[in-house]
């Protein structure tokens, strides 16, 4: 709510709404009042009374503790307050102390001592020298699925690796494609390299459906470890992905790009499967295709996304907006 009404100012210029982030944010900083800095997760906007749910087991969630930065470092640089932003570089401190050597900071946060635990994950709930070792981690949780090769970013509970991937940590390309620009050419493109072919990947989680949307996660049967594949900075399958949407471009008979698809279609089958199987409008893949086609120029991404786009206006579309799919 904080990031959307200072956007809205940022585009309008209206103090109303700078007011208004400034108002819930305010209502909002008793949540940081613990022992770690680490925030509770619900907070009574009225009385200012905060504290964690029930199922956590009294723990944060890292998902909530580790994104609320943005926003409030934002509001501090409009509004010229720096509390906002003290208050939640807290809990990047906090999670700093405890910092695994793998970059890869399990789910679950206590807010008293700031330890963690729980499985590592990118999707739901999961979030120089921080973002180099996180990447580390990612690249050892990345596996391939056959017999397509599709790369997917596995969960991981203790040392035990999951084939699954939710549609949520399809924002993970995105963030590469964002990253690698910090690094020199050679290893950015590497990273860049890994951020297409993820995005292929949760791009053909559309694909694979018949309304062409996404299920919340996906189960892969898993193939190969990908780690020598990027140290390598050859990413097999970017061309194909490319040659691929050139050739359904290129065919104008639909019985022919129909038989084209319908191939590639019965390869994904037995590459992933749909594990939870509804669709509450996530954004995370068309952010990362958004981004991919900005950075790289590569017109194939726009194109993707608005099929997407399509697909949520046929399938998700109603008179007074927008539903989720079962």
């Amino acid at each position: 709510v904080v990031g959307g009404l200072l956007s809205t100012y940022d585009l309008s210029g209206d103090n109303i709404f700078l007011e208004k982030a400034r108002d819930i944010a305010d209502r909002l900083l008793p949540a940081w009042d613990t022992p770690s800095g680490i925030p509770y997760n619900i907070i009574d906007l009225a009385r200012g009374n905060a504290h964690n749910p029930g199922w956590t087991g009294g723990d944060s969630i890292l998902a909530d503790s580790g994104t609320e930065q943005l926003e409030f470092i934002a509001l501090s640089q409009r509004t010229g307050d720096p509390k906002y932003q003290e208050k939640v570089e807290k809990a990047i401190v906090a999670l700093n102390k405890t910092f695994p050597a793998d970059g890869l900071v399990p789910i679950y946060v206590n807010p008293n001592d700031g330890t963690a635990y729980g499985t590592i994950t990118f999707g739901a709930m999961g979030d120089r020298d921080m973002w180099e070792t996180s990447m580390k981690g990612l690249v050892s949780l990345i596996r391939r699925s056959s017999p397509s090769s599709f790369a997917y970013i596995c969960e991981k509970t203790r040392e035990t690796l999951t084939d699954k991937m939710d549609e949520l940590a399809c924002f993970a390309p995105g963030m590469l494609a964002l990253g690698s620009s910090g690094y020199g050419k050679v290893e950015a493109k590497k990273i860049l390299s890994l951020a297409e072919e993820l995005a292929w990947t949760c791009y053909n989680f559309y694909q694979s459906t018949q309304t062409k949307l996404a299920g919340e996660n996906y189960l892969f049967n898993p193939g190969r470890d990908y780690t020598h594949v990027l140290m390598s900075g050859y990413a097999s399958d970017i061309d194909f992905m490319h040659k691929y949407f050139k050739k359904c471009k290129e065919l104008k008979q639909h019985r022919i790009v129909k038989l084209y698809d319908d191939n590639l279609k019965r390869n994904l089958l037995q590459d992933m499967s749909v594990g939870t199987t509804w669709n509450i409008l996530r954004p995370e893949t068309v952010e990362s295709l958004f981004y991919l086609w900005r950075l790289t120029g590569n017109v194939t991404y726009q194109e993707w996304g608005w099929n997407i786009f399509q697909a949520f206006e046929k399938n998700c579309r109603i008179e007074s907006g927008y539903v989720g799919l079962t």
